[in-house]
């Protein structure tokens, strides 16, 4: 028999957990298990989506509800069990069934026949010819399953939003909109067409990761490289931002390896705001100085106690 999902274990969480108990959790995992923290780590990758799966169900009120009820009574109802001497049926979280066991004393491999059996011989009909319950009740409609869809997005056209097409499972296509500075796991929900057989989208933005600028929540950051004097001595350079501006900085004499400096508001924006962009200094010192330039320099060094003679 197929497990059910512990969304609560994947979230760390119990299950008598908060809903706010829950978002933070979710949150804390989603930046820990990020794709664009962890570039080419497929354990990574599917952690994040293990996580989004969860939230997906226990962040909302009412999936949750039916989730636990599912956890409680994997059949849902409890009579059924009992008509069957103690055997189970269990339900999956779309609604569908797994199996069902026949009891004791029944084959560990009967699973469904006891249930056609028993039906055929109230109703005069099987469920293996008449559907779930076969004869004059007929097939029990089977609820539409969801679908999920993952929709990936290069960086530059997630800071800009836009519009673009996705095809769907049913063979038509949609015309989706992109939130303006959208996040990596950011879903939305596609309701059906009537052809599609009533089953909703779930789609999740995937960001593609950017060469220069890395990416958390709302905010960026950029590595910068000073020379050995500049950061001694003090510097002012023009940062570009991830639109294409360009920004005044100055570092301070004594700038460290590893300094980060704030940009207010040049970071991501979005319809609610814009984060910052930290601009991450690294130092770089030249290899190859000349021996004169070398013996001036100590010199320098040892007439101001700097020297590590």
């Amino acid at each position: 028999m197929p497990e059910v999902k512990d969304y609560y274990k994947v979230l760390e969480v119990q299950p008598e957990a908060t809903p706010e108990e829950i978002k933070r959790a979710y949150r804390k995992l989603a930046r820990q298990h990020h794709p664009d923290r962890h570039q080419g780590k497929g354990e990574a990758e599917e952690r994040f989506k293990q996580i989004q799966e969860a939230y997906d169900t226990l962040g909302d009120a009412e999936r949750r509800a039916e989730y636990d009820r599912m956890r409680r009574n994997p059949f849902g109802g409890g009579n059924l069990n009992d008509l069957f001497g103690g055997g189970r049926a269990y339900r999956s979280p779309d609604g569908g069934f797994f199996r069902m066991d026949g009891g004791p004393g029944a084959p560990a491999d009967e699973g469904f026949g006891n249930l056609g059996d028993l039906f055929g011989q109230f109703f005069g009909g099987g469920a293996r010819s008449g559907g779930a319950f076969g004869g004059p009740f007929g097939a029990a409609p089977e609820p539409p399953r969801e679908q999920r869809l993952e929709l990936q997005v290069p960086f530059e056209q997630a800071l800009a939003g836009g519009h673009t097409e996705v095809a769907l499972p049913d063979g038509s296509t949609a015309r989706i909109k992109i939130p303006k500075g959208v996040r990596s796991g950011a879903r939305v929900r596609l309701r059906p067409r009537k052809q599609s057989g009533g089953a909703d989208v779930h789609l999740t933005f995937v960001v593609a990761p950017h060469p220069v600028f890395s990416r958390e929540g709302d905010h960026l950051t950029v590595v910068h490289r000073l020379t050995a004097l500049e950061a001694m001595l003090g510097a002012t350079r023009v940062i570009e931002t991830a639109y294409g501006e360009n920004v005044r900085l100055s570092f301070p004499p004594g700038t460290q390896p590893g300094e980060k400096f704030r940009l207010r508001g040049q970071g991501v924006r979005t319809e609610k705001g814009a984060g910052d962009l930290f601009v991450e200094v690294q130092v770089s010192v030249p290899k190859d100085l000349p021996a004169a330039a070398r013996e001036e320099l100590a010199q320098w060094a040892a007439r101001h106690g700097l020297s590590a003679a």
